[in-house]
């Protein structure tokens, strides 16, 4: 009982550690990655529109000059000024910032989309680095194993209870090993490139990885709605806002506009007369109305933003069904991978049993090298499928969590 207490407080310590180093990670690259600086920059932009669309017509001012001056019976009129200001109907100017607030919602949204995104390239990328680490360290620990069997078999030929052969072919084998621990070295660096870059920083930056990985005790439930809060699919939900708040600025705009404004006109003193409005100047307010009489254009417009709302409906349907067949291919996925590593767990405790069996021998002179060899081949084969098996649990995990965490 204590010995299992342990194992399940050192699970434990594993999965906080990996998710405190891995939450580092992610935080950093969202801290310095261009490409969501770039997504805030848009969503900037997207704001500073409401503050755009608070506007109004410009004020209209004109003059003119009588080259030939008009008589009336008050006097000549010599210029004409006039002042006009159009204003949009009630409700205009909120309609418009309630449409651009609709657009910088949905650009917010892509914010979290690429966030969510880059976290799980992070995850993944991560989860890589893992497992060509571990790789490299088992295929260390195993030309180290073979070097112990290369010494045993050295004795053993001097006794004249091995062969030459068995010698070189145990040096064949460490060699074959050497190459997979050099070309996964040049994999992880590779590899680790690619982190750091999503990290935005050098490339060549030590990456430090946890030293154990291993799989908890059991799987995350989750509800059958957990898809519906997804990002991907209320980007759609906004776009549908915004086509909503677009029609009813549409509708708004089919009303008239109402102008105001004044003309004024100097007129002169006629010299030869003697009355009270003699050169008296003109001043005339106006008031006009702007009416759409031709509406086609709304109309066509309102026509678009229904079929819009059909198009952003149909494609929300069609991207559920991809995030469904996503999340369900993933815990297919993991659950095989939790299945594959306890299965190779037994299988390399098999395996070490038969090597023990073999040393033994050893010990009463009976050792087949190529035995020993076989047992090494499937040793090395069920840790290298176990380190696969805990690497996809995890990318297929931190897909799980793209997919479904708020």
């Amino acid at each position: 009982m204590r010995t299992i207490n342990i194992v399940i407080c050192l699970l434990l310590v594993s999965a906080f550690s990996s998710a405190q180093q891995l939450q580092s990670f992610i935080s950093e690259a969202l801290d310095n990655s261009p490409e969501i600086q770039a997504y805030n920059l848009r969503h900037n932009i997207a704001e500073e529109k409401v503050n755009e669309v608070d506007w109004i017509p410009n004020t209209e001012f004109s003059a003119g000059y009588f080259v030939s001056e008009p008589e009336t019976r008050t006097g000549a009129q010599r210029a004409r000024f006039s002042m006009k200001q159009m204003l949009p109907w009630f409700g205009t100017i909120t309609a418009r910032e309630n449409y651009a607030s609709a657009m910088a919602d949905s650009e917010y949204v892509e914010i979290v989309i690429a966030k969510r995104k880059l976290a799980l390239s992070v995850s993944q990328s991560y989860y890589r680095l893992y497992s060509i680490r571990e790789k490299q360290k088992v295929l260390h620990e195993n030309i180290q194993l073979l070097k112990t069997y290369e010494k045993l078999a050295l004795t053993s030929v001097e006794v004249g209870k091995a062969s030459a052969v068995d010698v070189l072919r145990l040096q064949i084998r460490q060699n074959e090993l050497q190459q997979q621990k050099e070309v996964l070295a040049e994999a992880y660096l590779g590899e680790q490139t690619a982190f750091n870059k999503l990290l935005n920083r050098a490339g060549d930056t030590d990456v430090t990885v946890l030293e154990k990985l291993m799989l908890p005790i059991e799987d995350g439930v989750f509800a059958n709605d957990a898809l519906e809060l997804n990002p991907e699919l209320l980007k759609y939900d906004k776009l549908y806002e915004s086509v909503v708040q677009s029609e009813e600025l549409n509708q708004v705009e089919r009303n008239p506009m109402i102008g105001f404004g004044l003309d004024y006109v100097p007129v002169s003193e006629r010299p030869d007369m003697n009355f009270s409005d003699n050169g008296k100047d003109i001043f005339m307010p106006m008031v006009s109305v702007s009416l759409p009489l031709f509406n086609n254009k709304y109309k066509s417009t309102s026509k678009q933003n229904e079929l819009k709302q059909l198009e952003i409906r149909a494609q929300k349907e069609s991207r559920l069904n991809v995030l469904k067949s996503a999340f369900a291919q993933a815990i297919s996925l993991r659950n095989q991978a939790r299945i594959k590593n306890n299965t190779e767990e037994k299988n390399l405790k098999q395996a070490n049993d038969a090597e023990e069996i073999l040393i033994k021998n050893y010990e009463t002179g009976t050792i087949d090298f190529n035995d020993v060899l076989d047992i090494q081949e499937l040793q090395l084969k069920f840790q290298i499928n176990q380190i696969s098996a805990v690497e996809t649990y995890y990318a297929h995990s931190a897909i799980i969590n793209y997919l479904i965490t708020q």
